[in-house]
């Protein structure tokens, strides 16, 4: 723990905004660095559409295992003069401590550990690492990468953290839209008639979209952002709301998206623009099955706490593995809470049997 509790802080204390593609590129280059202080080999770096991303590959054979990580976070520059990197009571805060820099860290120390056991990394051939730069921001330039790294491997371990411990069995797919009333400005007071008040028109949809919900099979609809108008005496031109949308099944998220294009304004001179659609899949129980199962047992074998299961409403990239048919088992890293919040926190004692848990399940998928 002394030795992974200094490298939490020298990756939580340097800033990645998912945003910033200079400074995701910086910390990057400082993770890989401290990966090949810990395991002897330093990753490759994949830059795409200018976001940086690392993998290390072990062997030239055949993926077997994958470990899913980010290191990019949510927090602006600045952060860590409000919430510092901090070791207290048990607690370690800071930003990212939660979502997800300890589930990085625990990645390559549970590699370390068995490059220890074994002494030769050929015991870990098959085994890739990935840690992505824009996870928070929907992985938009690294879902294919791991899509494709992942593809035909035995088992996918997701580092994303857990309020309450429990693995990750299940997650909602996501959709994103933006739905955008084009009208026509007038001047509010002298000739509102020659205006096409685009923010009425969208007014009018919200509700519509908001009823594309079903609670009966987990599908939220839901408004989020808008914006509307450019200056207080102006007839509205434009109007644009951004739409979040949560499914469990495939066929949910498809309902959605062809209903959210089928959107049409009935003010006189008024048009909807829908953009956006599917972001990432649902993640269903069955991909993460057998691996839970094989944590179970495992976590009986080397004599810790039996972890549980369950589903959550929020996506992960492991949703493009699982959503694939790659097996998949989310959850893995820290345990703690406050995920985008304040009060962001990992609990310390938590780590140790968790980083076992996932080294013992590398192991397992890598034997032959």
């Amino acid at each position: 723990m002394p030795q992974m509790l200094t490298d939490l802080e020298r990756v939580i204390t340097l800033e990645t905004p998912s945003q910033d593609h200079a400074a995701v590129a910086a910390g990057a280059r400082d993770l890989a660095a401290l990966i090949e202080e810990r395991v002897g080999t330093a990753p490759e770096v994949v830059v795409i559409d200018g976001v940086t991303h690392l993998r290390l590959r072990f062997g030239s054979g055949p993926v077997k295992v994958v470990l899913l990580n980010h290191q990019d976070t949510v927090w602006p520059h600045g952060t860590l003069e409000r919430l510092p990197f901090s070791v207290a009571d048990g607690i370690l805060r800071g930003p990212g401590s939660f979502d997800m820099l300890t589930g990085t860290i625990m990645s390559i120390h549970a590699t370390a550990m068995l490059l220890e056991q074994a002494g030769d990394s050929s015991a870990l051939d098959g085994l890739t690492i990935l840690i992505t730069g824009d996870e928070e921001l929907g992985s938009t330039t690294s879902s294919q990468l791991i899509r494709d790294e992942a593809a035909g491997a035995r088992a996918v371990y997701v580092m994303e953290a857990s309020a309450a411990g429990s693995l990750k069995l299940a997650r909602k797919g996501t959709s994103d839209y933006e739905v955008t009333v084009h009208g026509k400005a007038a001047h509010a007071g002298l000739e509102p008639e020659k205006g096409v008040n685009a923010g009425l028109e969208l007014a009018r949809l919200m509700p519509l979209i908001a009823e594309m919900a079903d609670d009966e099979k987990g599908t939220t609809v839901v408004p989020t952002t808008i914006t509307a108008g450019t200056t207080p005496n102006t007839v509205p031109a434009k109007a644009t709301v951004h739409v979040d949308v949560r499914a469990r099944l495939t066929s949910e998220q498809e309902r959605i998206d062809s209903e959210m294009r089928a959107l049409k304004a009935e003010m006189p001179g008024a048009e909807v623009e829908v953009t956006g659609g599917i972001n990432r899949p649902p993640f269903e129980r069955d991909a993460a099955a057998h691996l839970f199962d094989r944590a179970v047992a495992l976590a009986g074998e080397i004599g810790i706490a039996e972890p549980t299961g369950t589903a959550v409403g929020g996506a992960s990239d492991g949703n493009f593995t699982a959503g694939d048919g790659i097996p998949t088992l989310d959850g893995l890293g820290a345990v703690g809470d406050g995920a985008h919040a304040e009060h962001e926190h990992a609990i310390i004692s938590e780590i140790p049997p968790r980083t076992a848990l996932l080294a013992a399940l590398i192991a397992d998928q890598l034997a032959d």
